[in-house]
C-alpha cells in the first residue's frame, strides 16, 4: 500500500489527480531545525524525518513524505505567526525572485529515494491594498512564505521558472517517476 505521511490537502489532491490509491498518515516528527541550514538541506532532511517515523509504523508499506519552504536570499521564510508578519513577508517577496523547495523522500523496507526540487518564483511590485486584500481572505496564514499559488495568491505570481507543483508541495513529475522504481503505478 501507499502511504501519504502528509496531512496537506494539496498533496492529497495531486497524488489523486495522477490516479493513486494511499492512505494519509500524518507524521508525528519535530520539525526543528538548524538555524544555519539553508532551504535545500531543511526540506531533505524535513522528508526525510516523516517518512522515516511513518515507515516505522507501517513497515510493509511504502512511504511518501515530503516537506516545503520558502526561502528568499538564503532565509527560510516559514508560515507568518501573525497578521503583521505576513505583510512583512509579502512586503519582502513583493518584486523579487525566491526559491521553493520541495523535499521528498520515498521509503519502503527495502529502498529510500531521497530528491529535492527547487522551482524560482518572482512576484509582482505589491502595493499595500493588494496586500490588505490578500491578508483578509486569511489564505496566507498557513502557508509557507504568507501566500498559495494553488489559491488567491496565484495574484501575486509574476512568473516562475520550474515545477509549478513543487510550489503547491508535491513535484508531480517526479513523484511518479519515482514511484515507478517502488512498482507503484496509477490507477
Amino acid at each position: 500500500m501507499l502511504i501519504l505521511a502528509s496531512a496537506s490537502p494539496r498533496r492529497r489532491e495531486i497524488l489523486t489527480n495522477l490516479g493513486y490509491s494511499f492512505e494519509c498518515v500524518v507524521a508525528d516528527t519535530d520539525e526543528i531545525i538548524s538555524s544555519d541550514m539553508g532551504g535545500y538541506d531543511a526540506v531533505y532532511e524535513l522528508a526525510f524525518r516523516k517518512a522515516k517515523a511513518v515507515s516505522a509504523l507501517y513497515p510493509d508499506d511504502v512511504v511518501v513524505a515530503s516537506d516545503t519552504v520558502v526561502a528568499l536570499d538564503d532565509e527560510i521564510l516559514g508560515k507568518p505567526t501573525s497578521r503583521d508578519d505576513a505583510v512583512k513577508m509579502l512586503k519582502r517577496l513583493s518584486g523579487r525572485e525566491h526559491t521553493v523547495y520541495t523535499g521528498v523522500s520515498i521509503v519502503s523496507k527495502d529502498a529510500c529515494e531521497r530528491f529535492v526540487a527547487a522551482t524560482k518564483v518572482e512576484f509582482y511590485e505589491l502595493d499595500d491594498q493588494l496586500i490588505e486584500w490578500y491578508i483578509s481572505t486569511n489564505e496566507p496564514f498557513d502557508k509557507a512564505g504568507a501566500y498559495g499559488i494553488q489559491g488567491k495568491g496565484s495574484v501575486l505570481v509574476k512568473r516562475i521558472d520550474g515545477d509549478y507543483f513543487t510550489v503547491m508541495g508535491l513535484p508531480s513529475a517526479e513523484i511518479f517517476r519515482a514511484l515507478e522504481k517502488f512498482q507503484i503505478l496509477p490507477e
